[in-house]
């Protein structure tokens, strides 16, 4: 058979059928990588195809990877790992703006940025491990963001929870909130959250009182989801919730709700809290809980949170917070 511009290939075969096989199976990998290759002779295009096909999608949260590979091909799509340098890492950064309906615009984050780039490190370090790439690229970063100090005041959570409610097509939101509040578990999980045993998503016990934040058949990644006991004011919502019918812990006419992005942010806008995102739920109940003077360990323990980012992003909200530096001064 012959392909345009390339070397003459031999099917193998004298029978017509097994020729159209292998000129089918030809024409199905011809544009895929199979080879190892120079950095200067594999696309970020094919880069992004190889990590989106055999590792983004056996990952917890593919989702994630595949916006971050959408923003990454408008700018990286024709260049090849060799063209991967600080240079053009910045100028990426440079370009990623959110377009208006008005023409104006608006530079995106550091922080989303960073996880686009880090998408595409990820990329180059995968196929470099699998042998398609012979030697990687070192992407170039923004400079982290400082972590965000916001959290809600109980009068703000209150807040948010009645205008949830009070919207006839947000009730659902009530109870993400609740939960997020309360166990400080993530947004995904918390919307896999059924009340019967499941391999594929988490459940809630509500005659144990536990929360299991993945299925039996999930494998862990680097988001722990460790189960959580609920507080009695937890259980209560929860078993009260069991009673009244629900299949799962956020639904709408019995069907499990997929995401809480509009009802989130109308409640938000309501309640006028509009630097407020679903993450900050998490950093209220560990802030909370912090204040309440629970040691970093146990924090850690119970939010499946790292003791080191509980003790940098949230232990000086303790009252215990310096309490030996004090003593030790003080007795001076």
């Amino acid at each position: 058979m012959r392909d345009t511009g390339c070397a003459d290939r031999s099917t193998g075969t004298a029978d017509r059928r097994e020729a159209e096989r292998a000129l089918a199976a030809y024409i199905a990998s011809k544009d895929t990588v199979t080879g190892s290759r120079r950095a200067d002779q594999i696309t970020i295009t094919e880069v992004l195809d190889i990590y989106g096909r055999e590792h983004a999608a056996a990952t917890a949260a593919p989702e994630r990877i595949g916006y971050a590979i959408d923003a990454l091909l408008a700018f990286w799509g024709s260049l090849t790992v060799a063209d991967v340098k600080g240079e053009t890492c910045r100028r990426y950064a440079n370009s990623r703006v959110r377009r208006f309906k008005d023409g104006s615009t608006q530079p995106i984050g550091d922080g989303t940025v960073r996880r686009e780039l880090g998408a595409l490190q990820a990329a180059i370090n995968y196929c470099h491990k699998e042998g398609y790439l012979l030697t990687p690229a070192t992407v170039t970063l923004p400079t982290k963001p400082p972590s965000r100090d916001r959290w809600l005041t109980r009068d703000e959570a209150a807040a948010l929870i009645w205008a949830a409610y009070r919207n006839p097509k947000g009730k659902h939101l009530a109870r993400f909130i609740l939960i997020a509040l309360y166990t400080g578990t993530r947004k995904e999980a918390i919307l896999g959250l059924g009340f019967n045993p499941s391999l594929t998503s988490g459940w809630i016990d509500a005659e144990r009182g536990v929360i299991y934040r993945r299925g039996t058949g999930e494998r862990e990644t680097s988001k722990r989801r460790k189960p959580v006991h609920l507080t009695r004011r937890m259980l209560a919502h929860c078993r009260r919730w069991r009673q009244m019918g629900a299949n799962w812990a956020v639904e709408v006419d019995g069907q499990r709700v997929g995401s809480v992005k509009k009802a989130f942010a109308t409640a938000r806008d309501q309640a006028g809290l509009t630097d407020v995102t679903p993450h900050t739920l998490k950093h209220t109940a560990i802030t909370w809980a912090m204040q309440r003077g629970l040691t970093v360990e146990d924090a850690a323990d119970y939010f499946d949170t790292s003791a080191e980012t509980i003790r940098k992003t949230y232990y000086h909200h303790s009252p215990h917070y310096q309490d030996r530096a004090l003593d030790i001064l003080n007795a001076r």
